[in-house]
């Protein structure tokens, strides 16, 4: 009777080859550069923590699930691909998306660790954050607002303009004392 390691390996390596294949059409260079970067960027977003002593273990455990997520999101983009009958286009524009983040991150990080920067990546680096920031409640942009919304919030601002004008007529003393006060 042999060993079982090399058929533990066999199958360990088999069902790995299935599932990446299933999962992303097959192993390609993009998808092993977006590795790459992926871990780079993890371990120097550590280091810059670890320099700066703002090392905490939840924040690394985020870290950690959000670069899971872009394999997932990756995975989708090529059920995407499949469904559409094209060849891995919507998958590589989603890599290429991720390869680009992961990239300026990995050079913010570095700028964090105190590493000198040349301006061009410094400037890259702004440039892409200032562009690309989402407001934080997309709502608060008219043109994201649906007519109904619009609407609702016009009529609250109408009611408050209301209050104050009819807060502004039923104590115009109180106004005028004010004024004198301030004046003497």
């Amino acid at each position: 009777m042999g060993e079982p390691w090399p058929q533990i390996i066999k199958v360990v390596s088999t069902a790995y080859g299935a599932a990446v294949g299933y999962l992303f059409g097959g192993w390609d260079v993009l998808i092993n550069l977006l590795l790459v970067l992926v871990i780079v960027d993890w371990f120097s977003g550590w280091a810059a923590a670890w320099m700066r002593g703002e090392l905490k273990s939840r924040v690394g455990f985020k870290g950690i699930i959000r670069k899971v997520a872009i394999f997932v999101v990756v995975s989708i983009a090529h059920f995407i691909d499949q469904a559409l009958g094209s060849l891995h286009y919507f998958q590589d524009a989603v890599i290429f998306f991720y390869l680009a983040n992961e990239l300026l991150s990995v050079i913010e990080n570095a700028g964090k660790m105190g590493l000198p920067m040349p301006n061009i990546l410094r400037n890259a680096v702004h440039i892409f954050e200032s562009k690309n920031t989402p407001p934080e409640n997309p709502m608060l942009i008219d043109e994201a607002q649906p007519e109904a919304v619009k609407e609702i919030k016009e009529t609250k601002e109408n009611q408050e303009q209301q209050e104050n004008h009819e807060r502004q007529i039923d104590h115009p003393k109180e106004d005028a004392g004010d004024a004198g006060e301030k004046h003497a």
